[in-house]
């Protein structure tokens, strides 16, 4: 039976935010939820998260997971005060694992192997030395090297001090000693508050030994108490994911100029130029090719794909060896079949582009279903929306449609049908016919206005 509390009760004052701190993101998720994902990977059989300020804003982002239990604290006095207000939902035996929820990058691997420790009944701690080990609580051992206590900055002596092992706060219980050790936890500190940490001197006396733990990355127990160090996080992180990507074959042009905020799936020979925004589920087919200034979100684009520079893509479906953009944008919705381009300030919205059909230049495509080997000429738009509803337009395969036109939906192109340039097209085109709907023109003779 493994239990995990997150402690996320904390204002983060120093973030100066109307937002919880926990909920501020990392990679685009919370910190919180990076916490929650790492947590249900060691197979917890219940997940229990201590909210506080914030409260009604956090069980909004996560109260529709089924898995998770919220404890209020209502007044922050320390961390072991945090774990008691868990302390009734906990089990009677099996293992507690206590974690942050402004320590978002901790890692599964890392949670398991500390986990571990407690099988023989010992007192897993997580560990880590520091250069400048100031504001931690020390890591206090005797002349054997076993822990014997952690000791608060505040209340350390010159020599605890210097000491460089330092506590990162996360730890794994026995959850029959939670249950006989929190009760008994003492105020009595520079800072008048219940420390967790004191349950490591109990476990120490009990005869239980403390067996400590160190992350394979710092950077996975380091906590968020400011922007900067929310920022320091942010490119930690997404370093580590580039790198993942690469070693997978992709070619990132710029490393230090890739966001990545989702999960994102490649093929082979795959190219991603600087300042491209990866955000929620990406799929990459081999041979794409993702020019600069890109963001592509909840989208898949299939193999041999270009989308040049400054193109948006959102939702969208891109079959194979499409071509897309420079400045394009793919609203939700979007499907471009194989071969389909959409060229430089064009925008396709829940519309399909048939295969080999082109969008090239300032058009607007939206609630339309275009055929195989359509060209759509500059400065078209389909009038889809009349004020209150959306109505849809389609054109058949192979039909041309000159530049400057407005089709007027719900309207219908025929197959091979021509709409001549700067036409309004209200009515149905049948098959192969040509459209024409503009006014006629007048030259007229005129005297031309001078300046007065």
């Amino acid at each position: 039976m493994i239990d995990v509390v997150i402690l996320a009760a904390g204002q983060g004052s120093r973030m100066k935010s109307d937002l919880p701190k926990v909920l501020h993101p990392i990679a685009g998720k919370p910190m919180l939820g990076h916490v929650i994902d790492s947590a249900r990977l060691v197979n917890a059989n219940a997940m229990h998260v201590v909210v506080g300020h914030g409260a009604d804003q956090v069980k909004a982002r996560f109260g529709d997971e089924q898995d998770i239990q919220f404890a209020l604290q209502s007044e922050q006095k320390g961390t072991g005060h945090a774990v008691m207000m868990a302390l009734e939902n906990l089990a009677k035996s099996g293992v507690t694992l206590i974690l942050y929820g402004d320590v978002p990058l901790i890692q599964s691997h890392t949670l398991e192997a500390l986990v571990k420790i407690t099988q023989q009944g010992n007192v897993g701690l997580l560990t880590v030395n520091m250069d400048d080990p100031s504001g931690y609580g020390r890591i206090v051992r005797d002349a054997n090297h076993k822990v014997k206590a952690i000791v608060e900055h505040k209340d350390a002596s010159e020599s605890e001090l210097t000491i460089q092992e330092v506590n990162t706060g996360i730890l794994a219980v026995p959850t029959e000693k939670l249950h006989e050790w929190l009760p008994k936890l003492s105020n009595d500190n520079a800072q008048g508050e219940y420390y967790l940490t004191d349950v490591i001197a109990m476990s120490v006396a009990a005869g239980i030994e403390v067996e400590t733990l160190q992350p394979e990355f710092a950077e996975e127990t380091f906590g968020v108490n400011n922007r900067a160090q929310q920022a320091e996080l942010e490119r930690w992180y997404q370093a580590r994911l580039v790198q993942d990507l690469m070693t997978q074959g992709v070619t990132v042009l710029d490393p230090a100029r890739l966001d990545i905020r989702g999960q994102v799936t490649v093929g082979r020979d795959v190219v991603i130029d600087a300042n491209v925004i990866l955000e929620g589920q990406v799929v990459l087919g081999d041979g794409v090719h993702i020019e600069a200034n890109c963001i592509v979100k909840n989208s898949s684009i299939a193999a041999g794909t270009s989308v040049k520079a400054f193109s948006h893509l959102e939702d969208a479906d891109v079959k194979q060896a499409c071509d897309i953009g420079p400045y394009a944008r793919l609203r939700p919705g979007a499907v471009l079949e194989n071969g389909a381009k959409v060229g430089n300030f064009c925008e396709v919205k829940k519309s399909v582009i048939g295969e080999g059909s082109k969008v090239n230049h300032l058009t607007y495509i939206g609630d339309a279903l275009i055929g195989s080997n359509v060209n759509v000429g500059a400065g078209t738009i389909t009038c889809n929306y009349d004020g209150v509803n959306k109505f849809k337009t389609e054109i058949g395969d192979g039909a041309f449609i000159g530049s400057n036109s407005s089709l007027v939906a719900p309207v219908k192109i025929g197959a091979g049908a021509t709409v001549g340039a700067g036409s309004t097209i209200t009515k149905e085109v049948e098959v192969d016919k040509l459209a024409v709907a503009r006014g006629k023109q007048v030259n007229l003779n005129w005297q031309r206005p001078t300046k007065k």
